[in-house]
């Protein structure tokens, strides 16, 4: 059983490596395209004051998701991430692209929710902390 339960430790550091990436990625490219996300972001309704928080929350969350970090709670928020932004960004539906981009919410806050119930897996900062405290 020691084989298994590396391969499922493994396949949940490839997936919250997987998951983390796209906010990590996400949120650091909104540096480079500031001006412009504020103008998107205002199209949509939506205060671009807010931008250096969505900045902050994508790729503080998304470094803390890939290396295990409070992994469930980070999990939760990017999936609720997920479907807020999917609703107000990637609207109306009856644009096949903007359809695509609401169903990659979907999928990525899915994936994160798999994350909240089951668990970061063993490989995790958190696992690593607890187990030099009890030592």
């Amino acid at each position: 059983m020691k084989n298994v339960h590396t391969l499922t430790d493994g396949l949940a550091l490839l997936a919250r490596l997987l998951l983390g990436q796209i906010f990590l990625i996400a949120g650091l490219s909104k540096i480079g395209t500031y001006a412009a996300m504020e103008a998107y972001m205002e199209s949509k309704g939506v205060p671009a004051v807010l931008l250096p928080l969505v900045i902050v929350l994508e790729t503080g969350a998304g470094l803390a998701l890939t290396v295990g970090l409070y992994a469930r709670g980070t999990a939760l928020v990017l999936a609720l991430f997920a479907l807020i932004t999917a609703f107000i960004f990637h609207t109306p539906l009856s644009d096949q692209i903007q359809q695509i981009l609401f169903m990659k919410n979907l999928s990525i806050a899915g994936g994160l929710l798999m994350v909240v119930a089951f668990g970061p897996g063993a490989w995790n900062l958190d696992c690593i902390w607890r187990r030099e405290a009890r030592t």
